[in-house]
């Protein structure tokens, strides 16, 4: 099987962003605040949604399962408070849900949080509970930065995350580490500050000893790790001078990387210097960068093609294709072994 890990629903019927867009006019005004029952999307809606995007693409491009969670520049935990996030985690979920129950062979959802900028985590525990038990979902996305670019959270590995570790440990499942969308100027939403954010949460692990505490815990890191593996001896020497275990004991038990990246000789730079058994598939379509790449006339995000093109040998491949996706996402792996793949 090919597995891609990491798959938003970034093509779901317009009724969503236009419901959204009343909830966010209903912040300033209650008055106008829509009931999520105001949401009226029908199951052939979904499947014309999915059917003619992100399903006919996996044909095309022969991926067979994408992990799939809510549009993660549509997340936006910085708008609203607690009770608006939660309101629209619940409505994307259940839309991920939806499209799993529609298309089960083609795919299985991950959940996001309904975070907010300064509120403690715990509240997001009922959803990823909701998320796991009564929707199957085997991940969830973790935003490591609720306030959409400022950065006010403590870091990854502070106390103020671990009861979502906790909950992650208990499920054994794993968390994408995803911001959403930037609201400060400086950090462009998918050429900066998504980048920016898979550095930075490697940096904050690579600090402290979080995975000594959690030893079970399992990140993924996506768009190939950020700069990690291209300054992959910036890191290994600060980590050097700080007296940590190497990398490759200190981290890459618990830390891996997706292949959303958009050109051979980066992938090409990942499979030399991450671990093959660090690393998982993925695409991100349909996603932040949608064009035809001029130079080799193929989409930039059929990233199938450079693991193809790759000096990876045949059982690497496989690895990087279903069974690393497997062995980090063990409820996935439960679910496909359920129907005897």
């Amino acid at each position: 099987m090919i597995i891609d890990c990491h798959g938003h629903y970034t093509t779901a019927p317009k009724a969503l962003e236009d419901w959204r867009n009343r909830q966010i006019a209903g912040i300033k005004d209650p008055s106008v605040m829509p009931k999520a029952s105001a949401l009226k999307i029908g199951d052939d809606e979904l499947r014309e949604s999915i059917e003619t995007n992100q399903l006919r693409l996996m044909k095309e491009r022969g991926s067979d399962l994408t992990i799939f969670s809510p549009r993660a520049s549509f997340m936006a935990h910085h708008i609203g408070d607690f009770n608006v996030s939660a309101t629209w985690s619940a409505i994307c979920n259940e839309l991920c849900y939806r499209v799993s129950q529609l298309f089960p062979d083609n795919f299985i959802p991950a959940a996001m949080l309904p975070q907010s900028p300064g509120v403690d985590p715990t509240t997001c525990i009922p959803e990823l509970e909701k998320a796991v038990k009564e929707y199957g979902n085997v991940g969830i996305n973790l935003n490591p930065d609720p306030s959409g670019g400022h950065w006010t959270s403590p870091p990854l590995s502070d106390p103020h995350w671990y009861p979502i570790y906790e909950k992650m440990v208990e499920y054994d499942i794993p968390a994408m580490v995803h911001v959403s969308t930037s609201c400060n100027p400086c950090f462009h939403t998918t050429g900066a500050h998504y980048l920016n954010a898979d550095t930075t949460a490697f940096m904050q692990c690579l600090t402290s000893d979080l995975f000594q505490r959690f030893p079970t815990l399992r990140f993924v890191i996506p768009h190939g790790g950020g700069a990690v593996p291209y300054h992959w001896g910036r890191f290994r020497g600060l980590a050097q001078e700080m007296k940590k275990p190497l990398l490759k004991d200190h981290l890459l038990n618990n830390i891996f990387f997706d292949t959303c990246v958009y050109h051979q000789p980066g992938i090409d730079l990942l499979t030399r210097v991450i671990p093959v058994n660090n690393i998982l598939f993925a695409s991100e379509m349909i996603g932040a960068v949608r064009g035809i790449d001029p130079e080799t006339g193929h989409n930039y995000d059929d990233t199938k093609r450079y693991i193809e093109a790759a000096s990876v040998k045949p059982d690497e491949r496989r690895r990087i294709y279903e069974g690393n996706a497997r062995r980090v996402y063990p409820r996935l792996d439960a679910a496909l072994k359920a129907k005897g793949k």
